[in-house]
Parts: structure tokens; C-alpha cells; sequence
């Protein structure tokens, strides 16, 4: 039999979709629900309401960074996407010399989906440990130390005994009915149990990344299990995966709003409260770079741009989709959600506070230890703790998986536009097996020494590899693709638009964004520190595999582009020049869509069937 593979369907299309090729979403709220989950995740929590309390007035550099630097790429990538309808390799149709950025996003995205899972992994086994009557984390159990206390222990402090003052013990104190003179006080080095259980018992941690130590298999099958959700969620790519995330993106609204009206109910929930928005807030504090340079990192990392992701998403979207509005809604909804988080957050660290009589400053902790040691030791403070905890532990599970739904079907849609034909038969194996793949490579992160290496990836990939591929992505499509001409590709799909509406986004794309990026990025590599996780400094050799592993990730940048030049004809220059025109094949996917300006362009389904794809697939 004669098979037609053009004209096959697979689950990642259908025919009611306008491109019958790649597919589209079924409606918006499919793409705008993914684009919401994949830009709000475990950062909103756990980053955004820190800095907020660190800096104080946190908030007027961040909607400026917003305004500058956010929204300006964000809105960029979901208009390349879309154009095009190509992943974010394929995508450098656009000026070839620069396609190893494509190559470079998707290599991060592999490296950060890896360790992302092992997060979700840890959030499965809190959720599965808050089935228990008493949480195991509440109390110093058996897993316990004689470092392990639920209070503060009082070491010494001065006293005023016959006129003078003295430094004493404070059991001597307490025999003699003696009191402390205020400021005085000193405590013993002591851990809260939620600490002590998330090092000895959940990560069962080594001394440090030298200590491999064994596979935790409880660990293990939780990363197992979300590999496993993750494929369910994706085996029919975007038509699946459109439909899940109705629950996952919507419903940790709903748990931030019960965490919210339940902590506000509790005593110490406005100290906390204050601390977020209200005592800490310092005008002067805008004075400092380093605030700047904050607010930026946050916005930057919180819209996920220069990941690929953005791109892969829009790339489904219909051609005459509204990507302007979209891009405004997302990125509107993903800042408003953090204040909204931090609220949600600082009500019940300041009842926790109270409850344990401590300066809301002391409880106050960001990353892995307000998710898994700081908030969880708050929880376990309140009536019907296991419920709290669960709803807590079933959010951030949520908030991960739409992130690495979206970062799954970045590599998934840069697989198929390099090979259609494949993925067209064999989309659920190719899936499958691609899950299955990282949850091997995974492994190492779920051993005793996992969350150095977490920490390390972390520090690394998620960092500067970003940072070096925006910059480029926005020199090479503003400033040698041509900003003007952008846009004109942008009016194709959204209609034609006056100057002044386009006056605030060239002055984005063309001066201040790009300044802004490398600002960031200078100060970034000025101020770099030896990593560490805690206390644990990181040893040499583990900060070169973290020097290796971002050369790996941004070396396609100049090995595409020398690739490039010597495939070129004519001398230096020339080949230079023709490397940094679009491809023949450059413009909207389908026919219908391109007009007079991209007429040129010769319809890929008049290309020999027997053609089969090489490694200068990979180029275009």
C-alpha cells in the first residue's frame, strides 16, 4: 500500500485546524491556559514574595522591568512563533547565522527540564507524606538529632547582680530567678524539625557533591510518577496537553486563595503582611543597582523568554491570532499572581512568627527552604495541619507540571520540524520515549548528593545561557534581520497599526531592552561566586562540570554560524552577508498567508517525498 505521509493525521492535528500540517489549538483558552502555565511556576512562589521582603519597594522596579525588558521579548518570541508556525530551531529561517541560539535554548530547556521534574518529584513525596494524622515533620521523631528543637534554647545572656553586670548561663539564671537585660540574649545552634526531615529523611543528604552516596528509591519512584503524568499529560502533544491544563493552571488559584483567607484568619498573619509590603518599604533603596539588577533577573526568569518555550507554544496559534493582546494578558497574569502568592505566603510565616515567638525576619527563607522547610514548619503550626499541607504541596505539583508540559513540547516541536515525517507515525514513542530518557538522566538527582547537583544545574544553565541567547536573539532579529521589517511581519497577522503605536516597542527592542539585557549579563559574569548550596561551598571540580555544562549549551552558537559561513558561497564577506539574509524558505507556513511579500517562497510539499532529512536539517 501506498502511504501518503503528508496527508496523514496524527493526534496533533485534526480537520478542523487551519494548518493540517503541525495542527493548531483547539481554542484560545487551550494556548492562553498553557502560556499562563508555563510562565507562572514555582518561582512566583518561592522567589518573587522574598525579594519583595528583602528589598522593599520591590515592586516599582519590577512593573518597570516589566514594562522594559518583559513584555518587549515576550511579546517578540510570541510573534516569531506564530509567523512562522515553526519551533524554536527551525524558527532562525530567519537569519541562519544565528540558528545555534535555536539550538542553545532547547539544550538549557533540556538541562533545566531534567532537574525541574526532580522539584516536582520532591513536591509528590511532601503531598504524599501529608497523608498521615500527625505530620511526620511536626515534631523531633526518631530521624531526630540532639540538634533538633521546635523552640529556641536560651544559652546566655547578661544580668545585672549586685550593681554590676555579668555574662551567665542561663540555667543559672533560671535557679536563681534572675532576668536577662533585653538584647542580650544568645540561643543555642539548634534546627526545627521541618528542617532536620527535609535533609535526613526527604533528601537523606550527603556531606556534598564528592558524596554520591546510593539512589533515595522512594525519590526515585516520585520522579518516576511525574515522568509518567508528564506523558499522559503530552501523548497527543497539544490536543492533550490544551485540555489538562484547564485544571492545572486554574485550580493553584484556587488553593492560593484558601492559603490566603485561611492565613489572614490567623494570629501574626498582618506582621507578616507588613513585612511583605508595609515596614520594610525604603524609597532610598531605588538608589542601589543591585535592587535593578534584582527586579530584572525576577522579571526575566518569571516570563521564561529566551527558553524556546514561547515560542514552540505560539507556534500552533491560527496565523491571524491576536498575539499583542495575548502578550499583554500573560505577562499581566503572571505578575499580578506573584503579589498575589506573596500575600498568600507572608500571612502564615507571620503566624508562624507569632506562634513561635520570633521576628517574622527569622522565618523568612526563599527557594528550597520556604518551599520544603520554612512554609511546611508553618503549616504544621495549624489546626488540621495535613490538609494545609496537602493543598500547599498539590499547588506547587501543579505549578510544576504546567511549566514542564510546555517545556517537554519545546523539544518535542523542535523533533518535529526537523523530522515531520516521524512524528507524524510515531508522535506517542517519540514522546514516551523522550520522558523516559530524562528520567534516566534524572536519576543522578535523586541520589544523596541530588540536590547539589539540582543547585549546581541550577546556578549554571538557567543563568547566563539564557541571558547570552536573548541578548543575541534580539540583536539578530532587531538590528541585522531589521526591526521594521519585523514588524511588518507583525502587521501581517495583527493588522496595520499607527506609528505611535509602535513607538513604545522600538524604543524597547532597539535601545533599551538590548542595553538592559547586557547590563545584566556583564554584572552577572562581574559578580559570579564559587556555588554553594547552604554552607556547603561546591568543590573545584564540580564547578568546572558547571563551566562545562554551560559551554555545551551555548558552543552551537559559533559552531552553527562557522558552519554556516563555510557552506556559503563567494569569498568572506559574501558568504557573511548571505548567512545573515532570511532562507528562501522564510515566511508564514501556509500559502494563504503570505502575499506579495513572501510570494517567492517554494511550498514545501513540492519537495521529493524520498528526501530524507540530514544533519543540515538541523540548519533550517
Amino acid at each position: 500500500k501506498d502511504f501518503n505521509l503528508t496527508n496523514e493525521k496524527d493526534a496533533h492535528s485534526s480537520d478542523s485546524d487551519e494548518n493540517s500540517e503541525r495542527g493548531n489549538w483547539s481554542n484560545k483558552g487551550d494556548y492562553l491556559l498553557s502560556m499562563v502555565g508555563y510562565a507562572v511556576g514555582l518561582g512566583n512562589v518561592w522567589r518573587f514574595p522574598h525579594r519583595t521582603y528583602q528589598t522593599g519597594a520591590f515592586l516599582i522596579p519590577y512593573t518597570l522591568m516589566l514594562a522594559l525588558a518583559g513584555l518587549p521579548l515576550f511579546f517578540m518570541e510570541c510573534s516569531l512563533g506564530q509567523f512562522a508556525s515553526l519551533g524554536p530551531v527551525s524558527i532562525w529561517r530567519i537569519l541562519p547565522l544565528f540558528q545555534g541560539v535555536g539550538i542553545t535554548m532547547v539544550i538549557i530547556s533540556t538541562f533545566v527540564t531534567i532537574y525541574y521534574n526532580v522539584i516536582i518529584a520532591y513536591a509528590l513525596y511532601y503531598l504524599f507524606a501529608s497523608f498521615q494524622k500527625v505530620l511526620p515533620w511536626s515534631d523531633c521523631f526518631s530521624w531526630a538529632d540532639e540538634f533538633c528543637s521546635k523552640t529556641r534554647i536560651v544559652s546566655d545572656c547578661n544580668i545585672t547582680l549586685h550593681g554590676e553586670i555579668i555574662h551567665a548561663n542561663y540555667s543559672f539564671i533560671t535557679s536563681n530567678n534572675l532576668t536577662c537585660i533585653n538584647g542580650t540574649i544568645s540561643y543555642k545552634p539548634v534546627q526545627f524539625p521541618s528542617e532536620q526531615y527535609w535533609n535526613k529523611v526527604a533528601l537523606q543528604r550527603s556531606s556534598g557533591l564528592d558524596e554520591t552516596g546510593r539512589i533515595v528509591w522512594y525519590l526515585a519512584l516520585c520522579l518516576l510518577l511525574s515522568w509518567m503524568i508528564v506523558g499522559a499529560a503530552l501523548f497527543k502533544g497539544i490536543k492533550s496537553s490544551g485540555k489538562v491544563v484547564y485544571f492545572t493552571a486554574l485550580f493553584p488559584y484556587v488553593i492560593l486563595l484558601i492559603l490566603l483567607v485561611r492565613g489572614a484568619t490567623l494570629e501574626g498573619a498582618l506582621d507578616g503582611i507588613e513585612y511583605y509590603i508595609g515596614r520594610q518599604s525604603n524609597i532610598t533603596k531605588l538608589m542601589e543597582a543591585e535592587v535593578w539588577k534584582d527586579a530584572a533577573t525576577q522579571i526575566f526568569y518569571s516570563l521564561s523568554v529566551a527558553w524556546g518555550g514561547l515560542v514552540a507554544l505560539s507556534s500552533y496559534n491560527k496565523f491571524h491570532n491576536n498575539c499583542y493582546s495575548d502578550a499583554i494578558l500573560v505577562c499581566v497574569t503572571n505578575c499580578v499572581t506573584s503579589i498575589f502568592a506573596g500575600f498568600a505566603i507572608f500571612s502564615i510565616l507571620g503566624h508562624m512568627a507569632f506562634v513561635s515567638e520570633r521576628p517574622v525576619s527569622e522565618v523568612v527563607d526563599s527557594g528550597f527552604d520556604l518551599a520544603f522547610v520554612a512554609y511546611p514548619e508553618a503549616l504544621s503550626k495549624l489546626p488540621v495541619s495535613p490538609l494545609w499541607s496537602f493543598l500547599f504541596f498539590f499547588m506547587l505539583l501543579l505549578l510544576g507540571l504546567d511549566s514542564q508540559f510546555a517545556t517537554i513540547e519545546t523539544l518535542t516541536t523542535t523533533i518535529q520540524d526537523i523530522y515531520p515525517k516521524v512524528m507524524k507515525k510515531l508522535r506517542i514513542p517519540v514522546t514516551l520515549g523522550l520522558c523516559t530518557l530524562l528520567f534516566f538522566l534524572g536519576l543522578i538527582c535523586v541520589t544523596q548528593a541530588g540536590i547539589y547537583w539540582v543547585n549546581l544545574i541550577d546556578h549554571f544553565c538557567a543563568g547566563w545561557g539564557i541571558l547570552i541567547a536573548a541578548v543575541l536573539e534580539i540583536i539578530g532579529i532587531i538590528y541585522i534581520y531589521g526591526g521594521n521589517r519585523f514588524i511588518e511581519d507583525i502587521e501581517m497577522m495583527i493588522g496595520k497599526k499607527s506609528c505611535l503605536f509602535w513607538l513604545w516597542w522600538r524604543m524597547c527592542w532597539f535601545f533599551i531592552t538590548p542595553v538592559l539585557l547586557m547590563t545584566i549579563l556583564v554584572w552577572s559574569l562581574v559578580t559570579f561566586s564559587r556555588p554553594s548550596y547552604g554552607s556547603v561551598l561546591y568543590p573545584t571540580w564540580g564547578t568546572a562540570v558547571g563551566w562545562c555544562m554551560i559551554i555545551f549549551c551555548v558552543i552551537w552558537i559559533p559552531i552553527v554560524a562557522i558552519v554556516k559561513i563555510v557552506k556559503a558561497e563567494g569569498n568572506l564577506v559574501q558568504r557573511i552577508v548571505s548567512c545573515c539574509r532570511p532562507a528562501a524558505n522564510w515566511g508564514p507556513y501556509l500559502e494563504c498567508h503570505r502575499g506579495e511579500r513572501y510570494s517567492h517562497i517554494v511550498d514545501p510539499k513540492k519537495k521529493k517525498e524520498h528526501e530524507i532529512p540530514t544533519v543540515s536539517a538541523v540548519v533550517y
